[in-house]
């Protein structure tokens, strides 16, 4: 059977300013709550016309991929923060405690610039290799052999690994290389990353940090439930869905978490963490940018869901009847 762990962060009202990565542990008052479903009500009450939504579905890749021809990589921070928010995402022994500790993943490492008045973090990752060297790796046989699709379980990319992770949604790399600068210290770990904007593919491989001998990437889109992954089902030990299930359409959730399930191995752990309901990201958007309840379009035409805890507790147990861990952040949403 396998887990769920599960965060879902959901900022206070504006006047109250949290750390990034960090997680709620204040109570609204009535009023604040009040006061914040008063403004979602107010932006929902235009909706974009049936058209454009149609629109931005069809081309939701599209969208993302300009986004990514925009901005590169200097948009996002790098997520500093996942393995002591998730803690799970990585092999729990004592071995890989002591490891850990000797693993030059440092967020203090971080330089700040500002742009436009906006503070962003730009953190230098990489991974090790031999004194001297910054080369990527040489090509990985099994990579190459998968290009086609799955033939024997053992030609796929990874398949000597013992310990499996694969990010979805995984933009630029803003989880990919903290999490692969940490994966050096792991024997037989592998980690797998996808995006269906081939944009953000190409910049995670052409980063100078990224290993074919640790990681592969690749095109997908986790809606198609044809496609095929360049791994078989039941493969995985950790799958991680951060901040990418909101930009899904609400009818197609269920089926994408139902997909993903399949590929984990008995006793696997899928790591959620996504916007919480009345998220000052949600309140700040204007009227004529609602798509349905709860669900926006940004001006760029990508969109964001807003979830509540019961939402994802209902993913959980219509999960194929299977059981679930699921262990909840510390939030607002109700």
């Amino acid at each position: 059977m396998a887990r769920w762990v599960t965060c879902l962060p959901c900022s206070l009202p504006q006047h109250r300013n949290l750390r990034a990565g960090s997680v709620d542990h204040m109570q609204w008052s009535k009023e604040e709550e009040d006061e914040a479903r008063k403004k979602v009500e107010e932006n929902s009450a235009t909706r974009v016309a049936p058209e454009e939504q149609v629109k931005f579905e069809n081309a939701a890749n599209k969208y993302w991929d300009t986004f990514y021809q925009t901005h590169k990589n200097k948009f996002f921070k790098n997520r500093n923060w996942l393995l002591r928010e998730f803690p799970e995402i990585l092999p729990v022994d004592q071995n890989t405690k002591e490891k850990l500790g000797e693993s030059s993943w440092d967020p203090a490492r971080s330089s700040i610039s500002r742009t436009q008045g906006t503070e962003t973090h730009r953190q230098e990752t990489f991974v090790s290799s031999e004194p001297g060297s910054r080369e990527r790796s040489a090509s990985n046989p099994d990579l190459e052999e998968y290009s086609r699709g799955p033939r024997k379980a053992e030609q796929f990319p990874g398949s000597k690994a013992t310990f499996r992770i694969l990010e979805v949604g995984c933009g630029a790399g803003n989880s990919v290389f903290p999490i692969l600068n940490t994966l050096q210290n792991i024997p037989g770990s592998f980690l797998y990353c996808c995006d269906f904007a081939p944009e953000a593919v190409e910049l995670v491989k052409s980063h100078e940090a990224y290993s074919e001998a640790h990681c592969s990437a690749f095109i997908h889109d986790v809606c198609d439930d044809g496609l095929a992954y360049p791994f078989p089902d039941g493969t995985l030990d950790v799958i991680l869905l951060v901040f990418v299930l909101s930009s899904i359409h609400p009818d197609r959730m269920q089926a994408v978490i139902h997909r993903l399930s399949r590929l984990l191995k008995p006793g696997g752990m899928l790591l959620f963490r996504d916007h919480g309901r009345y998220d000052n990201a949600q309140l700040r958007f204007k009227k004529g940018r609602c798509l349905s309840e709860n669900f926006y379009v940004r001006g760029d035409g990508t969109r964001a869901y807003f979830f509540t805890k019961g939402q994802i507790h209902e993913f959980i147990m219509q999960r194929d009847g299977k059981e679930s861990l699921a262990k909840q952040g510390k939030s607002q949403a109700q």
